[in-house]
């Protein structure tokens, strides 16, 4: 073994606790780093093995009814290589032993053609037997979550009013579409209000009305094809039948949660590493260069004996090495541990026939790469100084430093005790390395911050979204635009004491050459039960004479307060108007605009129609109103406020609670891994000053007040500096998180700065003690020894 290898061993012997807390900080960037981006990873190729292998189509389209002939037509169109059609229906559904409202998507298969396109994958049971529907009965395969969530077998039973006639559904097994991945109402995911039902395409067809004739079409494109020409064109082609114009994957429901949750994480599996990262990498440059400091005679001798610049540099990262290196297959193993528990969590709301967790060998590589930066550049900015010096000038001891008075000592009639002047001169002789101390002690403030952010968000949500907007208990949709006096048969249901009306509108907005689909919502002239709320919770009205719009929305169109823009309605006839847009609100959920129901009746020359009611039901009636609009004609669904709640509030707990318990104990191991190694730095480099204030007279308490007091002023700067940091790194993060179907409101609770102090503060305390326990332990003999 060479010497400069023996001199590595025995450094390392030495620094085992700096060189442990390092190599934890490593661990939790990569870590951090391999669980996120895996885990994004694992789910997208879920996602592309399934569509490969369920041949999910590229663009869909809803009409009202068209002749089986039509579909011939559409595989005409340039660049279309597949067409499938299907009968659909959307039902309500009463399931045995609940009486929250369910919806149920029922869709027409012949297990002697399945589908070629968004083909079913039966998982248990059997496919429905065409020839069983005795009695009104009928056979069905029901998506997986669905019969998970009700703990539904073969055998079981649910009924279903289809248009308007009460059918039974026998369950025969359970199935998976890559059309339906993801389960859930309103774009938020609960499995048991929503269920995909898979029977006989004859019988449901006769049931609807559609023998010969579909309501469904969907389209595979050639690789080649543009898709913008195709949805146009097929659009152009369906327009006479009715229904909603064509879209692509981004607006098909379960692609579009899937495709956002991705986005999503990959920002926090790239942002919140690197934090981390940057962490370790101060923490290596502030150990090697002390360690050099401290070695100045021994990187003078080895230069004089013939040692190259070259040679000692790789000998410190020799040095370094084993700290990030055992930090780095700690993070992979930590990362292999959290990855796998982020894709049991995605398992629960993305529903595939295999569901795997890896890590890709090209983000493993990457991870150690960024690591090997991160320790050559720590390294050699911390050496750099040293191995430049001539032998002769790197013997003769470091000049003694410059002190003078501090800043404090400064002000007028502020004379602070001796200790604290002390305390202050050492600080303001090594600014740099004070402000990097302050600045890692922030950055573990600020990761607190944001991984209990999402919790106040929720919160915010909730509040917002379910207390202050939705003030109703129960909220009514029609099949299709009704009277509005459909409300007030509504009102005379036991337990309803209000009722409001509402009209909701897919649309699509144009100004310029800009244009953007979103919802345009009819509310009534003083609101009551559906309200308008923006994030910072400010209640909104819907003008009578114009539009009051999203701001997001208003910005991708560029669009102000005045301008005139286009509405160009999506379903029925597909009317064109211009509406002036009054005002904008910063409104959470998707893009779109908002007028009162008789403005946008009477812009559309329509009468007193609705297609929506809020009611407000009194007392514990909630049961029996939700169990009275089971049979009411033309109700597509009615959705209760509280279940949705508990839902939301049952999902998202546990998963903010998974999120903020990771962060704050990462956020534990930099502050832990910033304050030790420095009180340690500051031990070594200070044990002749401390041994000669023993000797003077100072007690252990004294002197540990003197090296610690450096530490409890850079915690104490940090808190507020990292308070700010984690509120700009939230905003950041929820800057780079928005897309067009959420906005996540910033905020951040007084709770979450002080739990993030507390816990930054313990992690310091902790930290102390240790050192503490170093300076009561110190040898004044030793340490006295001084060099000539």
């Amino acid at each position: 073994m060479k010497a400069l290898d023996r001199k590595v061993l025995r450094d390392l012997r030495l620094l085992w606790s700096q060189a442990l807390t390092i190599a934890l900080v490593v661990a939790s960037g990569i870590g951090g780093f391999i669980a996120t981006l895996s885990a994004v990873d694992s789910l997208a190729q879920a996602r592309d093995d399934f569509y490969a292998a369920g041949r999910f189509a590229d663009v869909f389209a809803i009409v009202k009814r068209a002749p089986d002939a039509m579909a011939a037509r559409l595989a005409e169109l340039p660049g279309v290589i597949d067409v499938q059609t299907t009968v659909e229906a959307v039902a309500r559904v009463a399931v045995p032993g609940t009486v929250d409202p369910v919806i149920g998507q029922l869709i027409g298969i012949d297990p002697a053609r399945p589908h070629r396109l968004n083909q079913v994958m039966l998982r248990s049971g059997r496919w429905p037997d065409p020839g069983s529907h005795a009695g009104g009965e009928l056979e069905a395969v029901v998506n997986q979550s669905f019969a998970d969530a009700h703990r539904l077998k073969p055998g079981s039973t649910v009924s279903a009013l289809v248009n308007g006639k009460r059918r039974t559904l026998r369950i025969t097994g359970t199935a998976l579409s890559p059309e339906y991945i993801f389960g859930g109402i309103m774009g938020m995911p609960d499995m048991r209000a929503f269920g995909v039902f898979w029977t006989d395409r004859d019988e449901l067809a006769a049931a609807m009305d559609m023998r010969g004739a579909f309501n469904r079409v969907a389209l595979k494109l050639a690789p080649t094809a543009s898709e913008p020409a195709v949805v146009d064109a097929v659009t152009r082609r369906l327009a006479s039948l009715g229904g909603s114009p064509a879209h692509g994957r981004d607006e098909q429901g379960s692609h579009a949660m899937l495709d956002n949750e991705i986005r999503e994480q990959q920002v926090l599996g790239t942002v919140l590493p690197a934090i981390f990262l940057a962490v370790a990498g101060f923490l290596l440059h502030v150990v090697t260069a002390r360690l050099v400091a401290t070695q100045r005679e021994q990187v003078a001798a080895l230069k004089a004996l013939g040692y190259r610049n070259a040679a000692i540099a790789l000998h410190y990262l020799k040095l370094v090495a084993p700290m990030v290196l055992g930090g780095y297959l700690l993070g992979l193993l930590l990362g292999r541990w959290m990855g796998a528990m982020l894709t049991g969590l995605y398992a629960e709301f993305f529903r595939f026939p295999s569901f795997e967790h890896h890590i890709p060998a090209s983000l493993a590589w990457t991870g150690l790469a960024i690591v090997a930066v991160t320790a050559v550049l720590g390294t050699l900015t911390a050496i750099a100084a040293t191995v430049r010096l001539s032998p002769a000038e790197a013997m003769r001891p470091p000049a003694p430093g410059s002190y003078r008075r501090a800043l404090l000592e400064r002000l007028p009639r502020l004379r602070p005790p001796p200790a604290l002047r002390m305390i202050l001169r050492n600080l303001e002789r090594r600014p740099l390395r004070a402000a990097l101390t302050v600045g890692g002690i922030a950055a573990s403030v600020a990761i607190v911050i944001m991984g209990n952010f999402f919790r106040d968000a929720i919160d915010a949500i909730v509040d917002t979204q379910f207390n202050l907007g939705m003030r109703g208990d129960v909220i009514v949709w029609m099949t299709d635009q009704v009277d509005a006096g459909a409300g007030r048969e509504l009102a005379r249901l036991p337990g309803v004491v209000e009722v409001e009306t509402g009209r909701r509108l897919a649309v699509r907005f144009i100004h310029g050459h800009r244009s953007e689909k979103g919802l345009i919502d009819g509310h009534a002239l003083v609101p009551r039960l559906q309200r308008v709320v923006d994030v910072d919770q400010r209640h909104a009205l819907a003008p009578a004479d114009g539009l009051l719009m999203t701001d997001r929305l208003a910005d991708k169109l560029r669009l102000q307060p005045g301008d005139r823009v286009t509405v160009e309605l999506r379903e029925g006839k597909r009317e064109v108007v211009e509406m002036v847009l009054q005002a904008t609100v910063a409104d959470m959920m998707g893009l779109n605009a908002f007028i009162q129901r008789d403005a946008l009746n009477r812009a559309l020359g329509d009468g007193d129609v609705a297609n929506f009611f809020s009611l407000r039901v009194g007392g514990s009636d909630l049961p029996r109103v939700l169990e009275a609009t089971q049979d009411l004609p033309r109700v597509a669904g009615a959705f209760s406020k509280s279940t949705m709640l508990r839902n939301m509030q049952e999902i998202s707990a546990r998963n903010v609670r998974i999120m903020s318990t990771i962060l704050t104990v990462f956020a534990a191991v930099i502050a832990v891994g910033v304050v030790y190694n420095n009180a340690r730095i500051a031990l070594a480099e200070r044990t002749w000053e401390l041994a000669s204030l023993r000797v003077l007279g100072f007690t252990r308490a004294e002197v540990s007040a003197l090296l610690l007091g450096e530490l409890a002023i850079g915690i104490a700067i940090a808190l507020p500096l990292g308070m700010f940091m984690g509120w700009a790194l939230t905003h950041s993060i929820v800057g780079l998180m928005r897309s067009d179907q959420f906005l996540f409101p910033v905020v951040i609770q007084p709770r979450t700065y002080a739990w993030a102090a507390i816990c930054v503060v313990a992690a310091g305390v902790a930290s102390a003690l240790v050192v503490r326990r170093r300076i009561d332990r110190l040898d004044m003999v030793a340490a006295l020894k001084t060099r000539e």
